[in-house]
């Protein structure tokens, strides 16, 4: 069955950087869209980037040009390297796979989360 494992969070201060990771399984992974969403406390949880299969991207505003999205076919592994992380990108970061491979919804299926605290 589909498998999303997520890595890479944790504590960082403001204007730090994480990498996190998604290990993926189960599927054929560079047949999908996948994405990363996030959820904080008393919030909706909201897309923060999505890659298609053929390496297109497309970003919230409230992360474009501080996150990059990408994936490692080879390694049937995304990733979101964030910088410049303010207190504002505390959340529980999730992996998502569409039920697509040229758009980024409807999500078939839902990682972990990972904890992301941005503080001082």
């Amino acid at each position: 069955q589909v498998q999303l494992v997520e890595s890479g969070g944790g504590l960082v201060q403001p204007g730090g950087s994480l990498r996190l990771s998604c290990t993926a399984s189960g599927f054929t992974f560079s047949r999908y869209a996948m994405s990363w969403y996030r959820q904080a406390p008393r919030k909706e949880r909201e897309l923060v980037a999505g890659i298609r299969f053929s390496g297109s991207t497309n970003y919230a505003d409230s992360v474009a040009g501080r996150f990059t999205i990408s994936r490692d076919n080879a390694k049937n592994t995304l990733y979101l390297q964030m910088n410049s992380l303010n207190p504002e990108d505390t959340a529980v970061y999730y992996c998502a796979k569409s039920t697509s491979s040229m758009t980024i919804g409807p999500i078939g299926s839902w990682g972990q989360g990972t904890q992301v605290t941005v503080s001082s």
